[in-house]
């Protein structure tokens, strides 16, 4: 997969690839320390990955981000760590605080990586709704999926990406689409780019819910209906 530094600090950029040295799936095309620099370069050259700066002199990342087609994808790398949960809402898979730790940036690209191969394994997909399963349509199959077996859904620009308690399954379909079908009781919009099922809902703190080994971010514009609903129990189906 062919990847971009773009970023204003020239020590930042070295430091990543640096990093990139251990992952020969990760081709660098080129690095960048502007937003606008990168997006002349993306009009003939398209990647698969951008690791991008926030704060930057003209375009900052955030605007970039939104800027970008449905399958490139997206880790925010910046010294300022308040705008992790700005980042999910433009559809970056992974936020990184510099200084940059081996393990964290491993744990990035290795998402990144299975992301990727999640699209490109994705086919012609659609899902059909039943009740208490979705049926997800993938190369002439079906899969057959409990809702109670769904512990959250992740949205990523035009996909949707299904997660189980031991498999991922991506589909052509928006958070929105999904989400109106969907028991809005047991399923809530917890953000831009995240949908939750209630029953898996155990942990969470201002920001961010824990499932599993998963943090899902609560967005500013629906914490306060969160919380509505998590201080009233008995609105909480609970898992079988």
């Amino acid at each position: 997969m062919k990847c971009l530094i773009v970023d204003d600090e020239p020590l930042a950029r070295k430091g990543v690839q640096l990093h990139l040295k251990k992952y020969p799936e990760l081709q660098l095309a080129g690095c960048f320390n502007n937003a606008t620099a990168a997006a002349a370069y993306l009009q003939l050259n398209p990647v698969g990955l951008i690791f991008l700066d926030i704060r930057m002199p003209g375009i900052n990342g955030l605007d970039f981000a939104r800027s970008l087609g449905r399958q490139t994808l997206v880790i925010f790398i910046t010294a300022f760590a308040e705008y992790a949960l700005d980042s999910y809402e433009v559809d970056a898979i992974d936020y990184l605080v510099k200084p940059i730790h081996a393990e964290r940036f491993d744990k990035a690209v290795l998402k990144a990586l299975a992301y990727e191969r999640l699209f490109r394994e994705s086919g012609d997909t659609a899902i059909e709704f039943v009740p208490d399963h979705l049926l997800v349509r993938s190369d002439r199959q079906f899969i057959r999926i409990a809702l109670d077996e769904l512990q959250y859904i992740e949205g990523l620009k035009d996909y949707v990406i299904l997660h189980l308690n031991d498999q991922k399954i991506i589909t052509a379909m928006n958070l929105k689409q999904i989400h109106q079908k969907l028991p809005q009781e047991r399923f809530l919009r917890v953000s831009k780019s995240y949908i939750v099922n209630a029953a898996f809902v155990k942990t969470f703190d201002n920001n961010i819910i824990y499932i599993g080994e998963s943090e899902v971010p609560i967005g500013n514009g629906f914490r306060d209906h969160f919380f509505e609903i998590f201080v009233q129990p008995k609105l909480i189906p609970q898992k079988k």
